[in-house]
């Protein structure tokens, strides 16, 4: 019989509030932690798959809801939704996934993984920089946003990054400039991978027709390997 990972939707404190999110255990029941940071286009199917695939691999994966259940496909209200988030206000949602994760019981880590896709990857970066040695895995797919970094002070946790060459959005030079300021800042570990693909070419639901599965399989499968690593 085929094991299939259990998902729920919850919720967990964040600051003096509730945050809610998606929640998928591995078949196994218990796994290391990952938090996945959505794109702006909210908590889509796609990113919910996402963190099904993470509990098909053997982690205890959740997906912050940044937008509070409002998703979209159309990219000039994504575009709305990203700049009317306050960054405060999800900085405190993804320090409240780590807080639920470390202290749940299906959790094997003593530190958590985080994966994020567009203004997610932006997210993933600054929660690894903020969250002080509890993230020791940080990868972002073509990071943008309102949440990217100006400094990788104090940073700890190993970074993989995943580009396109013919990303529009955010160009690979200007991504190659950032892990080499990551290194230089911080001097933890960085690898960022480039594809000859564009931007959101990991998300095969995409209303930008950029999806390249070639190049989403290598990065997943890097992605994968990445955070069993590290993740311990």
């Amino acid at each position: 019989m085929t094991e299939h990972a259990s998902r729920q939707n919850t919720s967990f404190p964040s600051g003096s509030g509730q945050a809610h999110g998606y929640l998928a255990l591995p078949p196994s029941g218990s796994g290391p932690a990952v938090v996945v940071v959505q794109e702006w286009w909210g908590l889509t199917d796609h990113i919910a798959d996402v963190t099904d695939r993470l509990a098909a691999e053997g982690f205890v994966a959740l997906a912050p809801d940044l937008f509070g259940g409002r998703t979209t496909h159309d990219a000039d209200e994504a575009g709305q939704l990203m700049s009317e988030l306050p960054v405060e206000q999800a900085a405190r949602d993804l320090g409240g996934a780590v807080d639920f994760l470390l202290a749940h019981d299906a959790v094997t880590s003593a530190t958590v993984g985080a994966v994020g896709f567009c203004m997610g990857g932006g997210f993933v970066l600054m929660l690894a920089v903020q969250q002080d040695g509890r993230v020791s895995a940080a990868v972002p797919y073509y990071g943008v946003g309102p949440a990217v970094p100006r400094t990788y002070e104090g940073l700890t946790a190993a970074v993989q990054g995943h580009y396109g060459e013919r990303d529009d959005f955010y160009p690979a030079d200007d991504a190659r400039a950032q892990a080499e300021q990551i290194r230089r800042e911080s001097g933890v570990e960085v690898e960022f991978h480039f594809y000859d693909a564009a931007h959101a070419f990991h998300n095969d639901t995409n209303a930008l027709g950029t999806y390249s599965e070639a190049d989403a399989g290598l990065a997943w499968s890097r992605t994968v390997e990445f955070l069993r690593a590290r993740v311990v």
